[in-house]
């Protein structure tokens, strides 16, 4: 068996679906990679994996767009001819086996700014004259 892992981000809500009575979740995830091109300029490539979780409906109401997710499962790849272009493009698959939350959508709307606290002045320590000293 083949297994692939990564992290990003859904592109949009998930998709519930019956198939043979079985609940599927579909759901696209962007994975964004950075690098050097040859020419030592930082590019960005986004790889788009079309996800599908059968039997989880308890982690779909989090499915959202925009939510940063871990995924692994079984790969397949697949070849299309577009409808637009005619062009014969491929498609990633991906039978979720694991899927872990990392965000949520709205995670920053609920931090709330920390107030900036106000360090008293240190008062100056006195020092004992050694005469005093119990031992």
């Amino acid at each position: 068996m083949m297994k692939l892992q990564f992290i990003g981000h859904l592109g949009r809500d998930v998709v519930k679906k019956e198939v043979n009575g079985a609940t599927v979740f579909n759901f696209p995830v962007a994975v964004n990679e950075r690098f050097k091109n040859a020419q030592g300029i930082l590019e960005e490539r986004t790889t788009w994996v079309d996800c599908s979780l059968w039997d989880k409906a308890n982690v779909a109401p989090y499915l959202t767009q925009g939510v940063m997710v871990y995924v692994e499962g079984a790969p397949k790849l697949e070849a299309y001819v577009s409808t637009a272009t005619g062009a014969l493009c491929g498609a990633i698959r991906l039978r979720v086996f694991s899927l872990q939350l990392l965000s949520r959508k709205d995670e920053e709307k609920r931090k709330t700014p920390v107030a900036e606290m106000t360090v008293p002045e240190a008062e100056p320590v006195q020092e004992q004259p050694a005469d005093d000293l119990p031992f």
